[in-house]
């Protein structure tokens, strides 16, 4: 537990240190910008409050209890009617507190969950950062369910528990002064024996409450991990129905519908699984905390009811005593009724704290030298001199001796598959850390790679061609000519629509879309890595006539392995296999 609340310590204290500006709107009365330290702050100040005022109201209805019953025991209509006209009051107060409890706590909900949201994608979307995890093994840890689902759970959670925990301990001080009151009313009483024990009924409810809380936490902490592991195999289940609906169509062609559909089930059987293990260990916790509720709602009576019966005190005292030493009772066992929830709490925790972790490792990567890096300085070209590229496991796959692109210069890379090729563009591009050595890119330059599977955000057709620019970056005008330039005068006329567009266009056509895309940002370096093999070549030869023509002082980086593509370049270079590993040559003439 310690452990636990440290990581939520980690996760929650730097939202309500935020210097973040924002707004906080009041519906007709306007809005009011302020840094989102003191918003947070101040909602859950609110909430706080509210919380006290309303343990306040619960200590004046349990005095209330004692006039209320002696009335009816008395016969005292006077004071019947007068104790009902004051509980009115308290019920309205007790009404409008907890409505406003409520809006105030998900309004900080929202804002809380809006600032971590924002935070953890930036983590995950910066500097390649959500790349380099991937190539750790972190992809598998569905970091779309971190990020939509947990961080909810989280500060639902932490708050819904925050404020419990709060209620019981001042619930707790607040009763037990007057439990401790009561046993010196009414002594303990067994068998017409009186027993001098100060604060006995307090004494009882710790007992009584202790002994719940142990007996729970050993039927029930194995949930802690069940519950991690069932979001776990829930996230699996519908990474891998979403993997089916972006491949479609070569699952289709190859007929593998009943491979993938034993594949899914293989995965919800994981699922089943464990929700079989949640569901036995939640009805061994339910059979005994729901017998646990029961006898605490008698068990008062039960330690309270020979003082009464013996004349110690009237129905007013007994009802009193009964319902504080039920609150007192109910604050020291919070842990057995909000245990289901401590278990899933701990759980979202671990789990975001892990993410959080990982995010964080994976732009030390590899956390000591040697690895790649990209500097920025004076100079025309891209350089690597003594630079070693390896795999994530750490095994060498290319050596760069001398490798150096002029401004202005077209150059065609090739080699056999697994050579090297692509992760040699990835290291310029600053996204590949494993090896030793430095890239050295010209300070400012506009570097822009485009590779064979081009990505296509879900959005309008405008914005999946200006990706990543900001939208209204380019005219419409500028883009609909550009798409007919490319050869997809069909698409021009489509920029409001939204699609699915890496499923929706042929490879091909998304080929064609990155060039348009390149032809609107106007790289100065651009890095083709096979980014036009799904064309033909008459297609492929007027893309790269267009490219020369549109952007005549650009820098052209090719990967292929068409020797049509020779003549868009001006000289070439080889990768070639020299033992375990690959090395650069140099080609006279590109081919």
């Amino acid at each position: 537990m310690s452990e636990t609340l440290a990581a939520t310590w980690r996760l929650a204290a730097p939202y309500f240190a935020a210097d973040d500006a924002g707004e906080i709107s009041f519906g007709r009365l306007g809005r009011l910008r302020v840094r989102e330290k003191w918003a947070g702050r101040g909602l859950l100040a609110a909430v706080v409050g509210i919380e006290l005022a309303i343990v306040a109201i619960t200590v004046a209805i349990n005095t209330w209890n004692a006039r209320f019953y002696d009335a009816l025991q008395n016969r005292n209509w006077d004071s019947f009617v007068a104790e009902l006209g004051f509980f009115c009051m308290l019920a309205a107060a007790f009404i409008l507190l907890a409505v406003y409890q409520v809006y105030l706590n998900q309004w900080l909900q929202i804002r809380w969950r809006r600032w971590m949201t924002e935070r953890l994608l930036r983590e995950w979307l910066s500097d390649a950062n959500h790349y380099r995890m991937q190539l750790l093994g972190e992809y598998a840890d569905n970091p779309d369910q971190r990020i939509s689902e947990d961080i909810q759970l989280f500060v639902g959670k932490t708050l819904s528990l925050g404020i419990g925990l709060l209620s019981a301990v001042v619930t707790l001080v607040s009763f037990v002064g007057i439990l401790w009151g009561l046993s010196a009313q009414a002594p303990l009483m067994i068998g017409g024996t009186t027993f001098d024990i100060p604060g006995y009924l307090v004494l009882a409810a710790l007992i009584y409450a202790a002994v719940g809380t142990v007996l729970t936490h050993l039927i029930g902490r194995a949930l802690v991990r069940l519950n991690f592991d069932q979001q776990r195999y829930e996230a699996d289940f519908r990474v891998s129905l979403v993997r089916v609906r972006e491949n479609a169509e070569q699952i289709a062609l190859l007929e593998g519908e009943a491979a993938e559909r034993a594949r899914l089930m293989d995965r919800f059987a994981n699922v089943m699984g464990n929700w079989w293990a949640i569901m036995n260990r939640q009805k061994r916790l339910t059979f005994f905390t729901a017998g646990y509720s029961q006898v605490s709602t008698i068990f008062p009576f039960i330690v309270a009811s020979p003082a009464y019966f013996a004349g110690a005190f009237q129905l007013g005292g007994l009802m009193q005593t009964a319902s504080a030493f039920a609150r007192v009772e109910n604050s020291l066992a919070f842990f057995i009724s909000a245990y289901t929830q401590f278990a899933e709490w701990r759980a979202v925790v671990e789990r975001l704290a892990g993410f959080e972790a990982t995010a964080r490792a994976a732009r030390k990567v590899p956390v000591t030298p040697p690895m790649v890096a990209v500097e920025r300085g004076l100079g025309s070209a891209v350089t690597a001199h003594g630079l070693t590229l390896a795999l994530p496991g750490g095994r060498p796959l290319l050596t760069v001796e001398d490798f150096a692109v002029a401004a202005g210069e077209r150059v065609l890379v090739t080699g056999p598959s697994g050579s090297g090729k692509s992760t040699l563009f990835r290291a310029v591009g600053g996204i590949w850390p494993f090896g030793d050595g430095v890239v050295r890119v010209p300070q400012g330059a506009n570097v822009m790679l485009l590779p064979q599977r081009p990505y296509l955000p879900v959005d309008t057709l405008r914005g999946a061609v200006s990706f990543p620019a900001a939208p209204g970056t380019f005219t419409d005008a500028d883009i609909t000519g550009t798409l007919r330039a490319v050869g997809l005068p069909a698409l021009a006329e489509r920029l409001d629509e939204v699609a699915l567009w890496g499923q929706r266009l042929s490879g091909g056509e998304q080929q064609r879309v990155a060039f348009a895309r390149a032809l609107l940002h106007a790289p100065e370096w651009l890095f083709l890595d096979e980014a036009t093999a799904s064309l033909d070549e008459e297609s492929e030869a007027a893309l790269y006539r267009l490219l020369m023509e549109r952007l005549p002082g650009i820098t052209v980086v090719s990967i292929g392995h068409r020797s049509t593509l020779a003549e868009f370049h001006s000289r070439g270079v080889r990768l070639v296999r020299d033992g375990d590993l690959h090395r650069i040559k140099a080609v006279p003439q590109a081919a």
